[in-house]
């Protein structure tokens, strides 16, 4: 059976999310990335270098979390997408039609029996200079 292994990110609506990404960082001390959110990565991660949990700050207006008025998203990880979206298509999930595939990973969406658009994510090892590339 296709499962969730952990959580992947969390995402969260802001008014103004540089702002409120800087105040993340000069309060509760954490790193900024280029893009204005935060990888917190793993170090017992296998294969190396997939394990990471990633926060951000989208705009208030953003479709990204669906089109209701959601505040926040959860991205989960799990173990086998292909296993995972067929065990919720047999349930009568919907899935979002629109999978997107890169370098560090599948990802998919789903909706809760409320409401919630959940993102879903299997990570893909990366090599040395795309795990740079990413985190940079």
């Amino acid at each position: 059976m296709a499962r969730v292994t952990g959580i992947g990110g969390i995402f969260l609506k802001a008014r103004d999310p540089r702002a409120l990404a800087q105040w993340y960082a000069q309060h509760l001390g954490v790193a900024l990335t280029d893009y204005g959110g935060i990888n917190f990565l793993w170090s017992d991660e296998v294969p190396e270098k997939t394990g990471m949990t990633a926060w951000s700050l989208f705009p208030e207006d953003t479709k990204y979390f669906g089109p209701g008025p959601q505040a926040s998203m959860v991205n989960y990880r799990v173990d086998d997408m292909d296993g995972m979206l067929a065990q919720l298509a047999a349930a009568g999930v919907w899935i979002d039609p629109n999978p997107e595939d890169y370098v560090y990973g599948r990802f998919a969406w789903i909706v809760d029996p409320e409401g919630n658009r959940i993102e879903l994510w299997q990570p893909l090892p990366m090599t040395e200079e795309d795990h740079a590339a990413y985190l940079a």
